[in-house]
């Protein structure tokens, strides 16, 4: 007699949930996922999972699910069940209606990480062909787009330079606003395991997290920094640097601009960046910031690794850049054991930045306003192309409330729950007549819909995933997608509706038009995928198989640039009125908004968002552990549980954002990076109260804040 309980399937495939990317094996019983097994032959996890990954699949059978398209004239009606061939119609009608009524620039679209690479492809080409315009942006834009910016303005690549394993060969690790033994569990624990080894570890974080701190890794020195001080103190390491004379002349003579380190080292060889004077400013012992600083220029192998606390700030470019100086300064860069590495938070956060999805470059990172460029997209899709870069999302939420934009299509993101100064969101969703929502749930941002197109799981669909180091992995439909088609169907069908004949057979064929059209993806197909496991780009003629370290010989633009990070404080200040700085993060079990976490068991580990705050805050206000609190600040306000924790310094909050209830975002600032405008979710000056027994938890909007 069978066993009912043993698999009948089994698919290997990629966890969608952070930029490891790890490589599982995911078995079924009569087409139901039972189990996901991590597969031993992944090259980012070799064999190993977190509960996420491991445990955190059910959501895509969830009664929430929904399996149907609906649409709904206004928001204030119930949405009516519709076919595609419905659905598909009314939301290209209503696109061309907005369009001749308020220009073609009226319009715009939205990607999502959490999408494969040819999805977050046919997005960015859906606004270029079908709506003719390049107001196309990515969710990237609110966590790593300073990545892309910073470390191309200083390295020329916008990517980790160094594969996973290479940290095994690391002698000196330095961990930047990035808590991985949380956020990214599986490299984190390849981490310390270097660190148990001998590797000195360094941590730059406001928060005493288990990366800093734990039973089996704790740091050599832990800068415990005030929140917004990134690049003062970046550049006190540097200023230590180049004032001991511990930088790396050959190579910067070999490799860089000697005129421009020579401008850099005036700038942050400035008494004004001496440990002495920034010590007291960032809330640091003046001696650890050298200890610091001699470690990471002595190595003799020193690799960087950061995370949302460098690039989530109004520097948040500029920190980025200081990490890109500092590792040219001493020569880390081009081997193994060396490098700078973002850690991305979603599956696909490095794919969003590489396929495309923004308003001023195509895939593979080049602007449309170059005309030789455009060229090559033209003749591929034969038709002429716009010129002028779009709007970024903040700008389309901005330009919604001025009334000159009308309609968004937003596939796989929740900008109401996610985006930084809610209200401010909510007022945009309003203004808009046309909103497009595709999606596995009714999320915070279909409240606001006028159109819901049901997408499909990472479970339920084929394609690729770029993880946080440039590695590209299959993503494998293990099961029929419950509403009938594919993410890029769906995508496909709008475009071709919208005047602009669209057909592939399979997503593979995605991927060679990216192919064709991108020179770091040039060499990169299903099949070769298929043949080596993964592949890591550049993948080209001169590396067929893929690249695991960047920069060993030149730098994309020959040599490097040392750019000038002068520290200009952030606008968002403490006050009598808001004392405190609230910052925030992740937990392990649960994932970003948590619309897919929320809906396991992982709720078991952790049901509700808190709030840290540190004892001597706690009993100054008469809060204690487990009471209700209500978190103000200049935009709004919101309620949460207390935690009294001391992995928080005096004077600092820090809270997670994985539950819609939260509303984490009601209370951020709108302040946002000065040149990618990520918004700065790690710096808000707030107040915390306790809340009168038998007060409602709710959340108000900035005026009945007294904001």
């Amino acid at each position: 007699m069978p066993n009912p309980r043993k698999p009948d399937g089994s698919v290997v495939t990629t966890c969608a949930y952070c930029g490891v990317g790890c490589g599982f094996k995911a078995e079924t019983i009569r087409g139901e996922v039972v189990r996901m097994i991590p597969w031993k032959e992944g090259k980012a996890n070799h064999g190993h999972a977190c509960v996420k990954g491991r445990f955190a699949f059910d959501y895509y059978r969830h009664p929430d699910r929904v399996k149907s398209p609906m649409i709904r004239a206004s928001i204030d009606q119930p949405w009516r069940e519709v076919s595609w061939d419905e659905a598909i119609a009314h939301a290209a009608s209503e696109m061309q209606r907005i369009q001749q009524k308020y220009g073609r620039g009226s319009v715009g679209a939205v990607s999502s990480s959490r999408c494969t690479n040819e999805e977050i492809f046919l997005m960015q080409k859906f606004a270029r062909v079908a709506l003719r315009n390049n107001n196309i942006d990515n969710c990237s834009r609110i966590c790593h787009s300073p990545t892309q910016f910073g470390l191309s303005a200083t390295l020329g690549a916008g990517a980790a330079s160094q594969h996973f394993d290479s940290i095994l060969q690391s002698d000196v690790i330095l961990v930047v606003g990035a808590n991985p033994t949380e956020g990214h569990p599986v490299f984190g624990s390849l981490l310390k395991r270097r660190v148990r080894e001998g590797a000195k570890l360094l941590v730059i974080d406001p928060r005493r997290t288990e990366t800093a701190e734990s039973a089996h890794c704790k740091a050599t020195v832990h800068l415990a920094l005030k929140p917004g001080t990134n690049v003062l103190v970046l550049n006190c390491l540097a200023h230590v640097i180049v004032t001991e004379n511990l930088h790396a002349p050959d190579f910067i003579a070999a490799r860089c601009h000697p005129a421009e380190f020579e401008q850099w080292r005036a700038l942050v060889g400035d008494p004004r960046y001496a440990p002495e004077v920034v010590g007291p400013e960032a809330g640091l012992a003046p001696e650890d910031l050298r200890t610091a600083a001699r470690i990471y220029a002595k190595g003799p192998r020193s690799t960087i690794y950061y995370g949302l606390g460098v690039t989530e700030h109004s520097q948040g470019s500029t920190g980025v850049m200081c990490l890109g100086n500092l590792a040219l300064s001493c020569g880390m860069l081009g081997r193994e054991g060396v490098g700078v590495n973002p850690l991305r938070g979603q599956g696909n956060v490095q794919g969003g930045s590489c396929l495309g999805s923004w308003p001023h470059m195509f895939t593979g990172y080049r602007f449309v306003t170059d005309d030789a460029v455009r060229a090559t997209f033209e003749q591929d899709w034969k038709l002429s192309l716009d010129p002028e870069p779009g709007l970024r999302l903040p700008n389309m939420f901005d330009a919604a409330i001025a009334g000159t934009f009308k309609a968004i299509y937003i596939q796989g993101e929740d900008p109401v729950q996610s985006d930084p100064n809610q209200n401010h969101i909510v007022a945009a969703m309003r203004a808009m007549e046309c909103v497009i929502v595709q999606d596995l749930f009714l999320n915070e941002t279909a409240k606001y819909a006028h159109v819901f197109l049901p997408g499909s799981s990472s479970l339920e669909k084929n394609g690729t995933f770029t993880n946080a180091e440039r590695r590209v992995s299959m993503v494998r439909k293990v099961v029929p997608p419950l509403a009938g088609l594919e993410d890029w169907e769906i995508t496909v069908k709008l475009i071709s509706a919208m005047g602009y004949p669209l057909h592939y057979d399979h997503p593979s064929q995605i991927l060679d038009e990216v192919a064709r059209l991108s020179p770091a993806y040039q060499g990169m197909s299903f099949a070769l995928i298929e043949k080596c496991g993964s592949v890591q780009w550049p993948c080209n003629p001169q590396a067929p198989e893929g690249t695991e370290v960047l920069h060993t010989q030149t730098f994309p633009r020959g040599k490097a640039n040392f750019m000038l990070t002068g520290y200009v404080p952030t606008t968002e200040r403490t006050d009598e009125r808001f004392p405190l700085l609230l910052t925030t993060g992740r937990i392990l079990s649960q994932y970003n908004v948590g619309t897919q976490t929320r809906r396991t068991g992982n709720v078991a580990w952790y049901s509700e968002d808190v709030l840290d705050l540190n004892r001597q805050d706690a009993e100054a206000r008469g809060i204690q552990d487990g009471d209700l609190v209500a978190i103000t600040s200049r935009y709004g306000e919101t309620r949460l549980h207390a935690r009294i924790s001391e992995k928080v310094n005096p004077g600092i909050v820090y809270t997670t954002f994985h539950f819609a209830q939260s509303k984490a975002n009601a209370i951020t600032s709108d302040l946002s990076d000065w040149a990618t405008n990520c918004p700065e979710y790690k710096v808000t000056a707030v107040e915390v109260a306790k809340v009168p027994v038998g007060k409602a938890p709710v959340a108000r909007k900035p005026a009945e804040a007294g904001a």
